[in-house]
């Protein structure tokens, strides 16, 4: 796994405090929505008021759409509650935090040649580092350790999940959870 240039952390695993790492996870959202838009629209950059539009569309109906596509929409709509985007307002938000419960009823593809369930994974990994104020620092902390190699392709069984959140609640630091992950994904 390649070490991020800015904060030498596993590339991904720096977010959300390093701009370059916190880039790379939002770049994985962007990708879905781009591909979308022009898959769906003939266009990745339609008029501001037309991706407004559409994201309201796809906020509607989340579950006819990929994780990253409905994320995506989330980010370019505003809470009327809070301020925030959609979603990621702060936990009590009855706007943010019905958005942030719909986004999981989005559809998870998982990439070829991965075990079923690493997109899932993934996707719950970039939800909580994104929004890494809606969470606990443990939840914040395990998911930025597994995110690397979680998109690499590997995924935990569960007495792996367990070992770990154990390491975590025990006091392990990023550094010895992310050699665990890279050790475990190894084999």
């Amino acid at each position: 796994m390649r070490r991020c240039a800015e904060c030498g952390c596993r590339e991904y695993g720096g977010a959300p405090g390093c701009a370059r790492c916190l880039a790379l996870l939002d770049a994985l959202v962007e990708e879905g929505w781009r591909a979308f838009l022009r898959r769906e629209f003939g266009t990745a950059e339609p008029p501001g008021k037309d991706e407004t539009v559409i994201a309201e569309m796809v906020v509607q109906e989340p579950a006819r759409h990929d994780w990253r596509v409905v994320d995506a929409a989330l980010d370019r709509l505003t809470c009327a509650g809070c301020g925030s985007r959609l979603g990621r307002g702060p936990r009590g938000c009855p706007a943010c935090d019905l958005a942030d419960g719909f986004r999981y009823s989005a559809i998870e593809t998982d990439r070829p040649g991965v075990p079923p369930g690493n997109e899932h994974a993934i996707r719950v990994g970039v939800s909580v580092v994104r929004a890494a104020h809606r969470q606990s620092p443990r939840a914040v902390l395990g998911w930025r350790s597994g995110l690397p190699a979680l998109l690499e392709g590997f995924l935990p069984t569960t007495a792996q999940a367990q070992a770990m959140r154990a390491m975590i609640n025990a006091g392990a630091a990023y550094e010895e959870l992310a050699e665990t992950y890279d050790a475990l994904s190894r084999g």
